[in-house]
Formats: structure tokens, C-alpha cells, sequence
């Protein structure tokens, strides 16, 4: 992951609301979640919530996909662990 990809990412998750839809998502594995589950149980208004998802999928943190009439959201977690490994990528390595 490039410097910017991770900028990018963390300032995304850099707010509380975003941080506990991630998080949601990531609880609920790979079958992700509807948008009005998400909704229903955080207690975030529908304009609110869609805000957050549209920059948590800006940062190629979330995909979206249309089933039936229902949005789904789920984790990616390919970006998620690249981010990870981005963040420990140079532990206990010293200052040089």
C-alpha cells in the first residue's frame, strides 16, 4: 500500500461514526450487511449513514452491491489487511 492509499484510509476511519460502521462490517464478515441493519442497529440517520459509507468506499475500505432492492456493504478486507500490514511494516526496526 502506497503512502497516500494509507492516508487516506486512516483519515476515513479518523471519525467515530465511521470507525463503528467499519467495525460493524468487519464483525459482520463476508456477508456484510444492509444498509438499514447498519442504520437500525448504530441509530445513525439515513442521510448521516450514507455520507459515511460513501467515504469509507472512497477509501477502498467498503464495497457496495445492489441485491435485489436491498445495498449491501461489506468489508474489504484485501485493503483492510494492506493497511495493517502498511501500519507494521516497519515495527521494532529502529529509527534509522
Amino acid at each position: 500500500m502506497e503512502m497516500q492509499q494509507a492516508a487516506t484510509a486512516l483519515e476515513a476511519l479518523s471519525k467515530e461514526t465511521r470507525l463503528r460502521i467499519f467495525r460493524y462490517l468487519v464483525k459482520a464478515g463476508d456477508d456484510g450487511a444492509a444498509v438499514g441493519e447498519i442504520q437500525k442497529s448504530l441509530q445513525i440517520p439515513g442521510s448521516t449513514l450514507s455520507h459515511h459509507i460513501a467515504k469509507l468506499v472512497r477509501a477502498n475500505l467498503v464495497v457496495q452491491e445492489r441485491q435485489s432492492t436491498v445495498l449491501k456493504c461489506k468489508t474489504n478486507y484485501q485493503s483492510m489487511n494492506e493497511l495493517i500490514a502498511f501500519l507494521t511494516d516497519c515495527c521494532c526496526q529502529g529509527n534509522d
